[in-house]
């Protein structure tokens, strides 16, 4: 292994054991540091064959779901375990997350995935959006 990909196993090592919050901001501050945009590979959408018709847009596979609010403060106990339970955070990172909405709280998750958090958060009382 040369020295350079020795470095960049090592970082992978130590970003390995950091939790979802943890990595965003790590991201964010990459981004912000060195001015770039960090973002998944775009998939290329081929035109159909012999015709002129424009290709169909891709349908969104991965969604992020937000957690946007509360519906009623005093259901802030009962948001916080969920987001616990989806997240795996700890008390005082999942207290924090929910006390800064709007905040995603899971990003790139499938469709079926992100609509039952999504629906399990609304119906501890949170206010979500899929994006």
């Amino acid at each position: 292994m040369t020295e350079v990909a020795e470095k960049v196993q090592k970082v992978l090592e130590e970003v390995a054991t950091w939790n979802l919050l943890e990595v965003r901001d790590f991201v964010k501050a990459f981004e912000d540091k060195f001015d770039v945009k960090a973002q998944a590979a775009a998939v290329a959408v081929a035109a159909p064959a012999g015709g002129d018709a424009a290709p169909a847009a891709a349908e969104k596979t991965e969604f992020d779901v937000v957690l946007e609010g509360l519906t009623d403060p005093a259901k802030k106990i009962p948001v916080i375990k969920v987001v616990r339970e989806i997240t795996a955070l700890g008390l005082a990172e999942a207290k924090k997350l929910v006390e800064e909405a709007p905040k995603a709280i899971k990003e790139g998750v499938p469709k079926d995935e992100a609509d039952a958090m999504k629906k399990k958060l609304d119906d501890a009382g949170g206010k979500t959006s899929l994006k």
